[in-house]
């Protein structure tokens, strides 16, 4: 009988989980609406667990073997306990994830979102065949995932490797967190917005204004991109400035872990080679180390939305070993 597991990505709008095989193939997918904003912790428990029962009959019918569940949270967990600390996103705090779902009969096993995502993308992605991988998710903040050695580097009780909160402009904009200066606050996709806004603000003559309509309101993480590949000097500041504040981001990682890669997700990573050779070049320009230490590649994650559902299945495989 074939193994699979069973990954589950929750997400502030949906709740995605597949049946996971060894060798990161999905095979059956389905996702209900994330309802925790309006029922609270008991609506989000109720929902995956009614899903989890949906996986499990679906693996029965198919003649599969379901070994275990992993799960990915945007926010807070406590890997040992397996709770849900605080996940502002899903507007919950203190769910006993593993502890509701133990009637189920398998073994339950939590990690942040990012977390997982890095893990799938070092076995089955973008990282496949290095060992040392660092993923930067650049969304509505910068999500991180660090795997060292072939392994998930999550800190104690799994609440490690907030990369986004690591300061690289002392006393700075402020931060969600509440700190001020973050690699958040100048790297995630709301910081190129803000970044985009206040350009055109100063340059009413952009083709930026042009292309939102002449509406601030309609300012996407597109509009400063396809407006510099246009040639609008305003939009390429914004992007060199955008570009600066990542990399040296990136060369931080760089020169605390030295990995073999660093992959490159979220939304504005379909900017692709656009955006990678700015990185690149940036880092190449002022790595005091490169010519003098192994140099890390830096490429785009490849797994795109099925990140999730196969890391957190590798996350259970992994617990499992």
């Amino acid at each position: 009988m074939k193994e699979v597991f069973i990954g589950v990505d929750v997400g502030g709008m949906s709740i995605k989980a597949g049946l996971v095989d060894e060798k990161g193939n999905i095979l059956f997918k389905d996702s209900v609406k994330t309802n925790s904003k309006d029922g609270g912790k008991e609506a989000l428990l109720k929902d995956i667990k009614s899903l989890m029962i949906e996986m499990i009959d679906k693996a029965k019918e198919n003649n599969l073997d379901c070994k275990a569940i992993g799960f990915g949270i945007p926010g807070v967990v406590n890997n040992n306990l397996g709770t849900i600390d605080y996940a502002c996103n899903l507007y919950v705090e203190d769910v006993p994830l593993k502890d509701y779902l133990k009637d189920l009969g398998l073994p339950v096993f939590l990690s942040n979102d990012a977390n997982v995502a890095a893990l799938a993308e070092e076995r089955f992605g973008a990282g496949k065949g290095y060992t040392d991988v660092i993923l930067v998710t650049l969304g509505t903040g910068v999500g991180g995932g660090i795997v060292i050695g072939d392994k998930l580097f999550e800190g104690i009780d799994g609440k490690g490797a907030e990369i986004g909160h690591t300061v690289i402009v002392v006393d700075g904009k402020e931060c969600s967190c509440g700190r001020r200066g973050c690699f958040e606050a100048y790297a995630s996709a709301s910081a190129l917005l803000r970044l985009t806004r206040e350009e055109m603000i100063n340059n009413k003559n952009s083709k930026m204004w042009e292309y939102c309509g002449h509406n601030l309101e309609n300012v996407s993480g597109l509009t400063s991109f396809e407006c510099a590949k246009a040639g609008d000097e305003a939009a390429n500041k914004v992007i060199e400035t955008y570009v600066k504040y990542l990399s040296e981001g990136i060369l931080n990682l760089c020169n605390t872990f030295r990995p073999q890669v660093i992959l490159i997700g979220g939304g504005i990573s379909n900017q692709g080679d656009y955006l990678l050779n700015k990185i690149t070049a940036y880092c190449e320009k002022f790595h005091y180390g490169y010519s003098h230490t192994p140099k890390v590649e830096i490429k785009i994650a490849s797994l795109k939305n099925d990140a999730g559902i196969i890391g957190c299945a590798c996350l259970a495989m992994d617990n499992l070993k």
